[in-house]
Protein backbone atom coordinates (compact mmCIF):
# COMPACT_ATOMS: atom_id res chain seq x y z
CA UNK A 1 0.00 0.00 0.00
CA UNK A 2 1.04 3.53 -1.18
CA UNK A 3 1.23 5.81 1.93
CA UNK A 4 0.75 8.98 -1.10
CA UNK A 5 -2.62 10.61 -0.60
CA UNK A 6 -5.26 9.07 -3.15
CA UNK A 7 -6.97 11.77 -5.13
CA UNK A 8 -10.64 11.45 -6.34
CA UNK A 9 -12.95 14.21 -7.80
CA UNK A 10 -15.91 14.71 -10.09
CA UNK A 11 -15.77 13.25 -13.78
CA UNK A 12 -17.87 13.45 -17.12
CA UNK A 13 -18.09 11.01 -19.95
CA UNK A 14 -17.76 9.30 -22.37
CA UNK A 15 -20.12 11.92 -23.96
CA UNK A 16 -20.95 9.04 -26.72
CA UNK A 17 -21.90 6.33 -23.81
CA UNK A 18 -19.25 4.15 -25.14
CA UNK A 19 -15.99 2.66 -24.54
CA UNK A 20 -13.33 4.88 -23.19
CA UNK A 21 -11.11 5.59 -26.14
CA UNK A 22 -9.12 8.74 -24.31
CA UNK A 23 -8.49 10.01 -20.44
CA UNK A 24 -8.46 13.69 -19.66
CA UNK A 25 -6.88 14.63 -16.50
CA UNK A 26 -7.85 18.19 -15.45
CA UNK A 27 -5.24 19.56 -12.92
CA UNK A 28 -6.72 22.79 -11.37
CA UNK A 29 -5.73 25.46 -9.57
CA UNK A 30 -4.92 27.03 -6.20
CA UNK A 31 -7.74 27.42 -4.00
CA UNK A 32 -9.95 25.73 -6.34
CA UNK A 33 -11.08 21.98 -6.59
CA UNK A 34 -12.00 19.56 -9.01
CA UNK A 35 -15.22 21.29 -9.66
CA UNK A 36 -13.59 24.34 -11.42
CA UNK A 37 -12.61 22.46 -14.62
CA UNK A 38 -14.84 19.60 -14.98
CA UNK A 39 -17.36 22.09 -16.81
CA UNK A 40 -14.92 22.56 -19.63
CA UNK A 41 -15.40 18.56 -20.51
CA UNK A 42 -18.47 18.93 -22.72
CA UNK A 43 -16.58 20.82 -24.79
CA UNK A 44 -13.51 19.20 -25.63
CA UNK A 45 -15.74 16.00 -25.50
CA UNK A 46 -17.03 17.57 -28.78
CA UNK A 47 -13.52 16.70 -29.84
CA UNK A 48 -13.28 13.86 -27.83
CA UNK A 49 -16.50 11.56 -27.40
CA UNK A 50 -14.96 8.85 -26.21
CA UNK A 51 -12.87 10.14 -23.74
CA UNK A 52 -13.45 9.90 -19.87
CA UNK A 53 -12.47 13.11 -18.30
CA UNK A 54 -11.46 13.88 -14.35
CA UNK A 55 -11.28 16.40 -12.23
CA UNK A 56 -9.19 15.28 -9.27
CA UNK A 57 -9.26 17.72 -6.19
CA UNK A 58 -6.02 18.68 -5.34
CA UNK A 59 -4.18 16.76 -2.72
CA UNK A 60 -3.78 19.14 0.41
CA UNK A 61 -6.05 21.74 1.93
CA UNK A 62 -5.48 25.09 0.92
CA UNK A 63 -2.93 26.99 3.18
CA UNK A 64 -4.65 30.98 2.04
CA UNK A 65 -8.03 30.34 1.90
CA UNK A 66 -10.58 28.73 4.19
CA UNK A 67 -11.62 26.62 1.12
CA UNK A 68 -10.25 24.82 -1.63
CA UNK A 69 -7.28 22.71 -2.43
CA UNK A 70 -3.87 22.87 -3.38
CA UNK A 71 -0.78 20.68 -4.87
CA UNK A 72 1.41 22.53 -3.04
CA UNK A 73 1.83 25.90 -1.01
CA UNK A 74 2.28 28.99 -2.75
CA UNK A 75 2.97 31.31 0.43
CA UNK A 76 6.42 31.96 -0.76
CA UNK A 77 7.05 31.80 -4.50
CA UNK A 78 10.06 31.91 -4.67
CA UNK A 79 11.56 29.36 -7.70
CA UNK A 80 13.25 27.32 -4.63
CA UNK A 81 10.37 27.14 -2.98
CA UNK A 82 8.14 25.92 -5.24
CA UNK A 83 10.29 23.20 -6.95
CA UNK A 84 10.66 21.81 -3.82
CA UNK A 85 6.86 21.68 -3.61
CA UNK A 86 6.53 20.62 -7.10
CA UNK A 87 8.93 17.73 -6.51
CA UNK A 88 6.58 16.66 -3.20
CA UNK A 89 3.57 16.83 -5.22
CA UNK A 90 4.89 15.28 -8.36
CA UNK A 91 4.52 11.31 -7.31
CA UNK A 92 0.72 12.55 -5.65
CA UNK A 93 0.01 13.31 -9.34
CA UNK A 94 2.19 10.30 -11.12
CA UNK A 95 0.33 7.61 -9.33
CA UNK A 96 -3.32 9.11 -9.97
CA UNK A 97 -1.96 8.96 -13.79
CA UNK A 98 -0.87 5.58 -13.13
CA UNK A 99 -3.66 4.33 -10.83
CA UNK A 100 -6.67 5.98 -13.28
CA UNK A 101 -4.42 4.16 -16.75
CA UNK A 102 -4.99 1.01 -15.26
CA UNK A 103 -8.41 1.40 -14.04
CA UNK A 104 -9.33 2.20 -17.40
CA UNK A 105 -7.18 -0.16 -19.73
CA UNK A 106 -5.26 2.85 -21.49
CA UNK A 107 -1.66 2.86 -22.57
CA UNK A 108 -0.54 6.14 -21.72
CA UNK A 109 -0.55 7.64 -25.49
CA UNK A 110 -4.01 7.90 -24.94
CA UNK A 111 -3.82 10.32 -22.08
CA UNK A 112 -3.72 13.93 -21.89
CA UNK A 113 -3.42 17.02 -19.30
CA UNK A 114 -5.00 19.99 -18.91
CA UNK A 115 -3.92 22.44 -16.24
CA UNK A 116 -4.79 25.70 -15.01
CA UNK A 117 -2.97 27.67 -12.89
CA UNK A 118 -0.96 25.58 -10.55
CA UNK A 119 -2.68 22.64 -12.32
CA UNK A 120 -0.74 23.66 -15.50
CA UNK A 121 2.99 24.18 -13.19
CA UNK A 122 2.40 20.43 -11.64
CA UNK A 123 0.62 19.24 -15.67
CA UNK A 124 4.31 20.29 -17.22
CA UNK A 125 6.52 19.27 -14.44
CA UNK A 126 5.59 15.90 -14.37
CA UNK A 127 5.06 14.50 -17.68
CA UNK A 128 8.75 15.46 -19.02
CA UNK A 129 9.99 13.35 -16.16
CA UNK A 130 7.93 9.91 -16.67
CA UNK A 131 8.88 6.92 -18.09
CA UNK A 132 6.81 7.15 -21.48
CA UNK A 133 5.28 10.33 -22.69
CA UNK A 134 1.59 10.85 -22.72
CA UNK A 135 -0.52 11.94 -25.62
CA UNK A 136 -0.21 15.87 -24.78
CA UNK A 137 -0.13 18.85 -22.30
CA UNK A 138 -2.46 21.83 -22.71
CA UNK A 139 -1.33 24.36 -19.96
CA UNK A 140 -3.50 27.31 -18.85
CA UNK A 141 -2.53 30.34 -17.07
CA UNK A 142 0.31 28.49 -15.61
CA UNK A 143 4.44 28.90 -15.43
CA UNK A 144 6.82 26.86 -15.34
CA UNK A 145 8.51 25.75 -12.84
CA UNK A 146 12.40 24.07 -12.29
CA UNK A 147 13.03 25.50 -16.09
CA UNK A 148 17.00 25.32 -15.31
CA UNK A 149 16.84 21.95 -14.41
CA UNK A 150 14.69 20.23 -16.65
CA UNK A 151 17.01 19.67 -19.41
CA UNK A 152 18.88 17.01 -17.37
CA UNK A 153 15.91 15.29 -16.10
CA UNK A 154 13.28 15.02 -18.69
CA UNK A 155 12.60 11.37 -19.58
CA UNK A 156 10.21 11.68 -22.36
CA UNK A 157 9.05 14.74 -24.97
CA UNK A 158 5.31 15.25 -24.80
CA UNK A 159 3.53 17.18 -27.00
CA UNK A 160 2.51 20.67 -24.95
CA UNK A 161 0.36 23.78 -25.90
CA UNK A 162 0.73 26.60 -23.27
CA UNK A 163 -2.09 29.96 -23.39
CA UNK A 164 -1.59 32.42 -21.26
CA UNK A 165 -3.50 35.97 -20.69
CA UNK A 166 -1.61 39.23 -21.47
CA UNK A 167 -3.46 41.02 -18.71
CA UNK A 168 -2.80 38.17 -16.38
CA UNK A 169 -2.31 39.70 -12.82
CA UNK A 170 -1.33 35.99 -10.61
CA UNK A 171 0.79 34.56 -13.21
CA UNK A 172 1.84 37.17 -15.94
CA UNK A 173 2.07 36.61 -18.87
CA UNK A 174 5.94 37.18 -19.81
CA UNK A 175 6.35 33.76 -17.82
CA UNK A 176 5.54 32.19 -21.37
CA UNK A 177 8.55 32.87 -23.66
CA UNK A 178 10.14 31.13 -20.78
CA UNK A 179 8.96 28.44 -20.61
CA UNK A 180 8.35 27.75 -23.91
CA UNK A 181 12.42 28.20 -24.62
CA UNK A 182 13.49 26.00 -21.61
CA UNK A 183 10.40 23.15 -22.88
CA UNK A 184 11.80 23.37 -26.75
CA UNK A 185 15.76 23.36 -25.21
CA UNK A 186 14.37 20.05 -23.36
CA UNK A 187 13.44 18.94 -26.77
CA UNK A 188 9.58 19.53 -26.32
CA UNK A 189 7.73 20.32 -29.21
CA UNK A 190 5.93 23.14 -27.80
CA UNK A 191 3.53 25.81 -29.00
CA UNK A 192 2.86 29.12 -26.88
CA UNK A 193 -0.25 31.57 -27.43
CA UNK A 194 -0.89 34.73 -25.95
CA UNK A 195 -4.23 35.73 -25.22
CA UNK A 196 -4.95 39.82 -25.81
CA UNK A 197 -7.27 41.33 -22.82
CA UNK A 198 -7.00 38.62 -20.79
CA UNK A 199 -6.96 37.90 -17.10
CA UNK A 200 -6.36 35.19 -15.23
CA UNK A 201 -8.85 32.99 -16.47
CA UNK A 202 -9.75 30.50 -19.98
CA UNK A 203 -11.35 32.40 -22.35
CA UNK A 204 -13.46 30.38 -25.41
CA UNK A 205 -10.53 31.25 -27.78
CA UNK A 206 -8.28 29.35 -25.51
CA UNK A 207 -11.06 26.51 -25.49
CA UNK A 208 -10.70 26.27 -28.97
CA UNK A 209 -7.09 26.22 -29.11
CA UNK A 210 -7.49 23.08 -26.67
CA UNK A 211 -9.66 21.64 -28.71
CA UNK A 212 -7.80 21.76 -32.40
CA UNK A 213 -4.82 20.53 -29.93
CA UNK A 214 -6.69 17.01 -28.79
CA UNK A 215 -7.41 16.88 -32.38
CA UNK A 216 -4.08 16.64 -33.66
CA UNK A 217 -2.54 14.91 -30.57
CA UNK A 218 -4.95 12.10 -31.01
CA UNK A 219 -5.91 12.16 -34.53
CA UNK A 220 -9.30 13.07 -34.68
CA UNK A 221 -11.60 15.49 -36.87
CA UNK A 222 -11.94 19.13 -35.26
Amino acid sequence: MSDLPELDGPEFGPASEGDIQQLVILCHGLGADGNDLIGLAPYFARILPDAKFISPNAPFACDMAPFGYQWFSLQERTEEAMLAGARMARPILDKFIDDQLAKHNLTVDKLALIGFSQGTMMSIFTTPRREKPVAGVIGYSGRLIGAQTLADEVTCTPPMVLINGDQDELVPGSVQPIAVKALTDAGIDVQGHMRPGLGHSIDEVGVQIGMEFLARIFGVSA
